[in-house]
């Protein structure tokens, strides 16, 4: 404390800790077209097989099509599409996914044990499902546009940001923020889909935050990529008071 008269030094703070240098975590929830990318991967490859291996059948004077000549490729993208629309539409989760693949398993043995396997595969060649290669590209393509627009474009106009002592949900149009004070907060994530989170997916998961006060929120993140590795970084940063974080700047 200085008194008047005497000479006195003011403290001049240089430079303020940037909060942008802090730890973070970026929380991108997407869309269930993100699971639809073996689809239109499948699609391509058929293409290319077509086009390699594939004959060519005339349609008309003025227009020819290139198609394989036997049901392997067309019935492979069937299958493909028809398990990615079971997958993404059906919620199985911890056990019951268990339970079906048991449950799966068991038809398989009854099938065996019975003798109808052999039936069954002499009976998909008979299948005739054909498609030429401009339905492929076509399908593929217009597939993979949408994806990628939903997955590199819609879905991150809106992601959450985890930081020391607090999350903030931000939103590109309109730059609106909420942000949330960490403390007290449940952030948990859901069972697992083995079939749409493990294997489409590729490690992606349903998250959810409660917040605590006067005005408690519920936050749910369906579909997040690399969800358990996130959770454990984000529980770190929970733990990791603001002040402390701020000092570990200067």
């Amino acid at each position: 404390m200085a008194f008047p008269g005497e000479p006195h030094e003011d403290r001049v703070i240089e430079k303020l800790p940037d909060p942008e240098k802090l730890p973070e975590v970026v929380l991108i929830s997407h869309s269930t077209l993100f699971y639809w990318w073996p689809v239109w991967v499948t699609g391509f490859i058929m293409a290319f097989v077509v086009y390699m291996q594939g004959g060519i059948v005339e349609l008309n004077e003025a227009k020819r099509a290139s198609i394989y000549t036997t049901s392997g490729p067309g019935l492979t993208f069937m299958l493909v599409l028809f398990l990615v629309i079971i997958f993404t539409n059906l919620r199985i989760r911890g056990m019951a996914s268990l339970a079906l693949v048991l449950g799966l398993g068991f038809v398989a043995m009854v099938i065996a044990w019975m003798g109808w396997w052999d039936d069954i595969f002499k009976a998909i060649p008979e299948l005739s499902i054909q498609l030429n290669m401009g339905f492929y590209l076509a399908f593929s393509t217009l597939l993979f546009i949408a994806w990628a627009l939903a997955f590199f474009v819609f879905d991150r106009l809106t992601y959450w940001r985890v930081r020391p002592g607090q999350i903030t949900e931000e939103r590109i149009i309109g730059g609106g923020e909420l942000s949330y004070d960490t403390r007290g907060m449940l952030f948990e994530q859901h069972a697992d889909d083995f079939f749409r989170h493990i294997i489409l997916g590729l490690g992606a998961g349903d998250l959810k935050l409660v917040t605590t006060g006067a005005k408690k929120t519920s936050i749910e993140m369906p579909n997040v990529l690399f969800a358990q590795s996130k959770v454990r970084r984000i529980q770190r940063l929970v733990a990791v008071k603001p002040d402390d974080a701020y000092s570990a700047l200067n």
